[in-house]
């Protein structure tokens, strides 16, 4: 489920969002017809195969289409009116869609999913659905526009039986002037209710597209099973990279510094410049480890931060950068301290990968507060190809995020550019 919030785009009614709106009931009534009628007939005609053993092979594959009509439309009505549509389906019939294609099991997950059976319901409801809303506004742009431009200088070819309207029969100039200012009203009424129609369409998805309320409380069990893990998962890497740090670092020196200690001991009599020697080097020992355990101690809670707080220690990252960087924060108060902290070090790892692999010459960071949520975009020109698969520092982000019911999310093409965009649910 898609958990990112969204916030209503204002509903413009200028001429070219009407005209816009048209075009889109144009296309829900193409997608009605040769999508959802299409997708409808291989669905059942599947169910119906299942019955000799084929149906399972191919259940899989049909389902995975109607899932991807299904998500083309939650993904619409989120870029038409800025409402997102969240995706009900349980992670268990979706994760390995493709590893498991044509077992049983798989489709017995399939099928017994509530969401599988709502989007055929959803396809069974949208032809006919989708054609009215669709095509009403365009209709009557149209045949407004027939009125207006071509029955008036036409209409002798058509015959003397055709009536604009089905209001008159057209005998003569005069007659099919009158089909003008009716033209003209059919214009009007088709682009003063598509916007309206839209909308009902749209309202119509999101009553059958939408998770129920059951299946939100199942997508959240899952959710927060698997942030508890991650969150798990995230502290024990902690753990060991401290404990690898303190074993390879300043334990290492500190053990060295007993050692050179002990020795310059023995020689303290005998050997007066070499126990001057194994000083200097204990001294130049204890100031490694003491640089070391500083450094540690920066990357469990960095002292800027608990000075400056979030937005002087994201100033503090940005000025010791070496590439240009527009910075804007709006902050009005402090979050808590752990929830500064992850925002901290997710705003330094993705400046660090600016730095390492993007080529990128200009760096923009935002950071603000609204709706309940902490969100932070850091973006670049540089190449791209940025993602957070393959165990890359951007997943462990992820998953530290996850741990505060927090998202990351990465937009990446290779070419460029870069946006890392992370919310948090908090409060100030």
């Amino acid at each position: 489920m898609n958990r990112v919030g969204t916030a209503r785009l204002p509903k413009r009614r200028g001429l070219a969002e009407r005209l816009r709106w048209c075009v889109r009931g144009l296309l829900v009534a193409v997608l009605s017809q040769a999508g959802s009628v299409v997708l409808l007939t291989v669905t059942l005609t599947t169910f119906a195969a299942m019955a000799i053993g084929i149906g399972f092979l191919v259940l899989p594959v049909v389902m995975t289409a109607v899932r991807g009509l299904a998500n083309f439309h939650r993904r619409t009505a989120r870029e038409w009116t800025g409402e997102a549509i969240d995706t009900p389906y349980r992670r268990t019939t979706v994760d390995g869609a493709y590893d498991t294609a044509g077992t049983f099991d798989h489709c017995r997950r399939l099928l017994s999913d509530p969401a599988t059976w709502r989007d055929i319901l959803w396809m069974a409801l949208d032809a006919p659905v989708g054609l009215v809303l669709g095509l009403l506004p365009v209709s009557f742009v149209a045949y407004g526009l027939n009125g207006m431009f071509v029955t008036p200088f036409l209409w002798q070819s058509m015959g003397p039986h055709w009536g604009f309207g089905a209001i008159w029969f057209i005998t003569d100039q005069g007659d099919a002037n009158l089909a003008i200012p009716q033209g003209f009203l059919f214009v009007v009424t088709g682009l003063l209710i598509a916007p309206a129609l839209g909308r009902v369409y749209i309202r119509f998805n999101r009553a059958l597209l939408a998770p129920t309320r059951n299946a939100r409380l199942a997508l959240r069990v899952e959710q927060l099973t698997e942030t508890r893990s991650e969150a798990v998962e995230a502290q024990a890497a902690e753990l060991r990279r401290i404990e690898r740090d303190l074993h390879d670092g300043a334990q290492a020196r500190l053990v060295s510094l007993g050692m050179k200690l002990g020795l310059a001991d023995t020689q303290l009599e005998t050997n007066p410049e070499l126990v001057r020697q194994l000083l200097a080097e204990a001294m130049e020992s204890s100031s490694q480890a003491l640089s070391e355990l500083r450094d540690l101690v920066r990357g469990i809670h960095p002292p800027v931060l608990a000075e400056r707080g979030l937005d002087g220690a994201v100033r503090a990252l940005a000025v010791a950068l070496a590439i240009p960087v527009e910075v804007c924060i709006d902050l009005p108060r402090r979050p808590q301290p752990p929830i500064e902290s992850a925002a901290y070090f997710v705003i330094a790892e993705a400046l660090a990968n600016v730095t390492k692999h993007s080529g990128a010459n200009r760096v923009s960071i935002r950071l603000w507060y609204a709706d309940g949520r902490l969100r932070a975009e850091v973006g670049d020109n540089g190449r791209g190809g940025a993602t957070a698969e393959g165990g890359s520092g951007l997943r462990g982000l992820q998953r530290r995020l996850a741990s505060f019911d927090g998202t990351l999310d990465i937009s990446s093409p290779m070419g460029g550019p870069t946006l890392v965009t992370m919310e948090i649910p908090c409060e100030l």
